[in-house]
């Protein structure tokens, strides 16, 4: 039977859902290791645990996890090279004693330490010169900044380091003491396996631990609400997003715009945020917590602050309503998916298809819609300036690759029934001339035009200006590549101006469900928005959808009266 220490230790990997799975392997831990008050030779239990959508898997112990400070570690790295990486600010009474504590079994050929001193107003910078010169067998570098960059500023120096120096792994530490080195070679584990891109160290997976650690009690409670708004926010699981030891593989790293965070205490969390935004494999692991007479330079509102704005940020950007470039980790969209199932631009224009009619899909991306519009008996040709995957070509459309921005176009437009342009008109650099050449290239025919756009004029986006923002984005409203923004009144006199008869005009509600997914909460959302639509299209539509007529030109109008007088008079003559 476990013993009240081994029963407050053991911990979980948390699967995609959220639900706890236990871990039927332990591993040794014992006081050399760097946990405070704890029984040698007790046993305790791995950790890890994850975002829904990024992939853990349960680990198992190694020599690696279990290894002591004065065993050889240079075979367990598997010839990967190290980075161990010590901010420091105002650390002259703490800094040697950190360094000392590294364990010998990386004091190695593949192991180095950086110790980057943030510009501090004591001896810290030649305190560390000194240790480096007693200390030879310890490949050691020390730096200072120019001038004070901060905690995250100085995290930035060092991984970008790291990045240019071709280490493979970087461990952060600090220089005051607060984390334990000893559990360096625990923690690297997962990494040099091959099974994580990032190790966090928390000190909350055993929460009354931290507690029993020293963690002041208002730091404890705000650790956990932080946390749970984050986890809540972020549909992660963590234990805590707030520790300072963490370790990284560089190869990720260098794969997240690590360089357009804060320079302020909450770059830990920006770059937590990063890597989940790329889907990167995060694992936490258990670290005692010390806290002793180090002095704290985090102002502990002004930090919650920006951990409840940060992550706001991040999650606006998730879903469109908001850009900020230090997210954009993803590469951009050329296509957009389907949004069926609810009221949206693709449910509105599949159903305005005329069942067996020959339908010209401009801007047809991957032939999504087209597939549909096949499906109530149409024939599709579609056009668009990227070739749709050849996996997904479908067999009974026909597909033509052009840049739209031409004047000409590669097909008789005449002999279509209908033309879509769905979600395309406001990404092209001349829509009126692109709307007056169609318009010719029909001749006498009077096709119908299916138009969807973003109605700039949405409330999000109105209250984003009378805030002072207007942020262009990947996609919505604001997509950075849109060359043109419309209203329903500028559309309205766009297709009049060029000769279009307007059928039908209305409003579109905001696409909930992609945002938040297909929930009752989602279905909720999009008929209220559907009910503030009929009290002001202009205020509540996230798109507009609109059905229009091209009329002849001109000089068609002229030739189709002339032949058509014709045709009469010769009838009145034989009447």
């Amino acid at each position: 039977m476990k013993s009240a220490s081994e029963r407050a230790l053991s911990s979980r990997w948390v699967s995609p859902r959220g639900k706890d799975v236990p871990i039927s392997h332990n591993f040794i831990l014992p006081d050399s290791n760097g946990w405070p008050n704890r029984t040698p030779g007790s046993t305790y239990w791995r950790n890890s645990s994850c975002r829904r959508h990024v992939s853990v898997k349960t680990l198992q112990p190694t020599v690696a996890d279990e290894i002591a400070p004065s065993t050889a570690l240079g075979a367990s790295l598997s010839g990967k090279r190290l980075l161990i990486f010590v901010v420091a600010y105002n650390a002259e009474t703490t800094i040697e004693k950190v360094l000392t504590r590294i364990p010998v079994s990386l004091h190695s050929g593949g192991v180095e330490v950086l110790v980057i001193d943030d510009s501090s107003g004591d001896d810290t910078f030649a305190r560390g010169v000194r240790y480096q010169q007693r200390n030879s067998d310890l490949k050691l570098t020390v730096l200072r900044s120019p001038e004070n960059q901060g905690y995250g500023g100085n995290q930035k120096l060092g991984y970008r380091y790291a990045i240019d120096n071709n280490f493979d792994f970087v461990a952060l530490i600090h220089g005051d003491g607060q984390y334990a080195p000893e559990k360096l070679p625990a923690l690297l584990g997962p990494l040099v396996r091959g099974e994580a891109d990032a190790v966090l160290g928390s000190r909350m997976i055993d929460k009354r631990a931290a507690l029993h650690g020293g963690m002041p009690f208002y730091k404890w409670i705000g650790n956990r609400i932080l946390t749970t708004f984050q986890n809540q926010l972020l549909g992660t699981n963590f234990s805590e997003f707030h520790s300072g030891y963490r370790l990284y593989s560089t190869k990720a790293l260098a794969q997240v715009p690590f360089e357009k965070n804060t320079n302020d205490f909450h770059f830990d969390t920006e770059i937590i945020i990063q890597f989940l935004r790329k889907k990167m494999r995060i694992i936490e692991l258990p670290i005692p917590t010390f806290y002793g007479d180090e002095i704290c330079y985090v102002n502990g509102l002004k930090y919650a602050g920006n951990i409840f704005r940060t992550t706001l940020r991040s999650r606006f950007h998730q879903l469109g309503l908001f850009f900020d470039r230090k997210f954009d980790v993803n590469p951009p969209e050329q296509t957009y998916d389907l949004k069926l199932g609810y009221e949206s631009s693709h449910t509105a224009a599949i159903a305005a298809a005329r069942v067996g009619g020959h339908i010209l899909d401009v801007g047809c991306g991957q032939g999504h819609v087209a597939a549909e519009l096949i499906k109530r008996g149409c024939r599709v040709t579609g056009m668009d300036r990227y070739a749709p995957d050849p996996a997904l070509t479908l067999k009974d459309a026909r597909f033509i690759q052009w840049d739209l921005d031409r004047r000409e176009f590669p097909v008789n437009v005449s002999e279509f029934d209908q033309i879509y342009l769905l979600d395309i008109i406001e990404h092209l650099k001349a829509p009126e001339e692109f709307m007056d050449e169609l318009r010719f290239a029909t001749g006498c025919k009077r096709p119908e035009i299916v138009i969807t756009t973003a109605n700039i004029g949405f409330i999000a986006t109105r209250l984003m200006l009378f805030f002072g923002q207007f942020n262009y984005g990947k996609r919505g409203i604001l997509d950075a590549t849109h060359t043109r923004l419309f209203t329903f009144r500028s559309m309205s006199e766009l297709l009049k101006q060029a000769g279009y008869k307007i059928v039908e005009m209305r409003g579109i509600p905001a696409p909930f469900p992609k945002a938040i997914g297909n929930t009752g909460l989602a279905g909720l959302l999009v008929r209220f928005n559907t009910a503030l639509i009929r009290a002001s299209r202009g205020l509540f539509s996230y798109q507009i959808f609109v059905r229009a007529q091209a009329l002849p030109t001109v000089n068609n109008l002229l030739a189709e009266t002339i032949d058509v007088s014709a045709k009469l008079r010769q009838s009145a003559f034989a009447a």
